[in-house]
């Protein structure tokens, strides 16, 4: 049976996989400028230089494709699905990897990691609190393969949409000097509408899905139905 720690231990997992999902999505979209429109920035020349453009395409798709998956992953969590635990293990080792590699390829050839490190520094963090709460004592009162908790799973996906969105929102601000040149010229720039429009229908959707909770713990549909039934 899942305990009260247990419950709250579930949500914490949830929300720092959703993060970390979301770290690698705005990481490989954010290298696709490298990746892609390397003669188009100098900054970027020495990828040329180095022959290694090939190399900087493929952290583009797979930290895409473990960032979507991430996703998955986190409604498996939610929904308490089978091996959810297992599957989000092997996103989090195959995140560490690849953006350990981009981080010493970033270094070793452009002279920056930021914020490519923050994205290894999120994925290494919440493997190191997964193997944590896989040990046998913790792992048996989350139960992650368990069925999932209605009130539980809804509070862990609003609090994971607001936090995702607040960090789209605020991409500007914590990847914007990384990405300026000498020229002014802020790549950030280039995705604004789509980082504002996702962070804005996440934290609106996220603070929704919150209330609805609160509504539903407050009055439990039950009451809410008995008392239409009378004003009927």
């Amino acid at each position: 049976m899942r305990t009260s720690t247990g419950k709250t231990l579930r949500i914490i997992a949830i929300i720092f996989m959703g993060l970390t999902a979301a770290m690698n999505i705005v990481s490989g979209v954010g290298t696709s400028c490298a990746a892609f429109l390397t003669k188009q920035y100098p900054p970027f020349w020495d990828i040329l230089v180095a022959e290694l453009q090939w190399l900087w395409q493929s952290f583009v798709f797979v930290t895409l494709l473990v960032g979507l998956a991430g996703i998955w992953s986190v409604v498996q969590l939610v929904r308490g699905k089978s091996n959810a635990y297992r599957n989000a293990m092997i996103l989090l080792i195959l995140g560490t990897i690849v953006n350990g590699i981009h981080v010493y390829y970033s270094q070793t050839i452009l002279g920056s990691v930021i914020p490519i490190a923050i994205t290894l520094l999120t994925n290494v963090i919440t493997l190191v609190l997964f193997i944590i709460f896989g040990t046998p004592g913790l792992r048996d009162q989350i139960m992650f393969d368990g069925e999932g908790d209605p009130i539980s799973g809804a509070t862990a996906s609003g609090l994971t949409a607001i936090l995702v969105g607040m960090i789209l929102l605020s991409t500007s601000s914590w990847a914007g000097p990384s990405h300026t040149f000498a020229d002014g010229v802020n790549l950030v720039h280039v995705l604004r509408i789509p980082l504002l429009a996702g962070g804005s229908i996440l934290t609106m959707g996220g603070l929704a899905t919150l209330l609805w909770t609160a509504l539903d713990i407050t009055f439990p549909r039950e009451i809410r139905r008995s008392a239409e039934d009378k004003k009927q």
